[in-house]
């Protein structure tokens, strides 16, 4: 049995290298002058991130096309075996795992992706904000984010959602808040160091808009460290939302969703049926993807060389 699992982590090691090296090839063959450049000197961990991120966005996009059956549908029997009907099998109310599983995709990633992008444009605006006005703003937002973080984060979602709801926009809402707290403390800390530039005050001393100063001049400069902290932020928010539908809190059923998976078909892994870990691994996989492409990322922000 250990030397099945190991030549199956093998072959599949071997073809994630392989799939990496191909998927370069083709972003170097079709890709403009500049970014073909970027993609040839890439390294094949950060090509297999971004082959195995544009894998689940297609998945998202054409669900209702992969998908066999609707995701919500009870179409057999209890945790039936993988079969030529239902390729993975049924979950604990006879519902289509292969189905629950590319649904899960779109759910899942996109309240991901939009709880991070809501938490990154507020952390952001009130960081660059804080450390460009300074004074009592800076201290007051500070402040005040210090609270928030020295609540831990899990604890203090399940107190919001167990108040306000379980629903789609307060657990969004609810994610972002949390999270914009994090995303302030690094814009904050990037902006001060910008701000302390000549070039900053040169461009208070020509009279520039406090608007025109942050989006002109501190915020060009604070790219790159701010575009891997998006990277590793929806990592975390990825899998904050799988924890708390793991936990009842999160996505409520019957949307199908990769955390709620997993704790409702738990009880098969006593059998030794592998399904549960199906969507585990979903989440594994595109978080070890994201941080492939966050480290080529800060690599490339770095100015370091191979």
């Amino acid at each position: 049995m250990t030397t099945v699992l190991i030549l199956y982590a093998a072959l599949s090691i071997a073809a994630a290298i392989c799939a990496s090296w191909l998927f370069r090839r083709v972003l170097v063959r079709f890709s403009p002058g500049n970014l073909s450049e970027e993609f040839a000197t890439a390294p094949l961990s950060a090509c297999f991130g971004m082959l195995v991120i544009l894998i689940y966005v297609l998945v998202a996009a054409l669900a209702p096309l992969l998908a066999p059956y609707e995701p919500d549908h009870i179409v057999g029997g209890e945790f039936l075996p993988w079969s030529t009907m239902h390729l993975l099998g049924t979950d604990n109310l006879g519902r289509d795992m292969l189905s629950r599983l590319v649904y899960g995709a779109r759910n899942t990633v996109s309240i991901a992706f939009l709880s991070t992008a809501i938490a990154f444009i507020a952390g952001t605006s009130l960081g660059l904000l804080a450390a460009t006005v300074g004074g009592w703003l800076d201290q007051a937002l500070s402040r005040f984010i210090d609270v928030i973080i020295t609540i831990p984060g899990l604890v203090f979602s399940l107190l919001l959602l167990t108040v306000f709801g379980t629903s789609i926009s307060i657990l969004i809402l609810v994610i972002a808040v949390i999270d914009s707290s994090r995303v302030f403390r690094l814009a904050r800390a990037v902006a001060i160091d910008v701000v302390a530039m000549d070039y900053i005050e040169a461009a208070r001393l020509r009279g520039e808009t406090l608007w025109r100063l942050i989006t002109r001049e501190i915020l060009p400069n604070a790219t790159a460290p701010l575009v891997a902290e998006f990277g590793l932020r929806f990592c975390f928010v990825f899998l904050a939302i799988s924890a708390l539908s793991f936990l009842g809190v999160g996505i409520q059923p019957p949307t199908a969703d990769w955390g709620s998976m997993v704790r409702e078909n738990a009880a098969l892994i006593t059998f030794g049926d592998i399904t549960p870990l199906l969507p585990a691994g979903c989440i594994a996989v595109l978080t070890v993807a994201v941080n492939f492409v966050v480290d080529w990322m800060l690599h490339r922000a770095s100015g370091l060389k191979e």
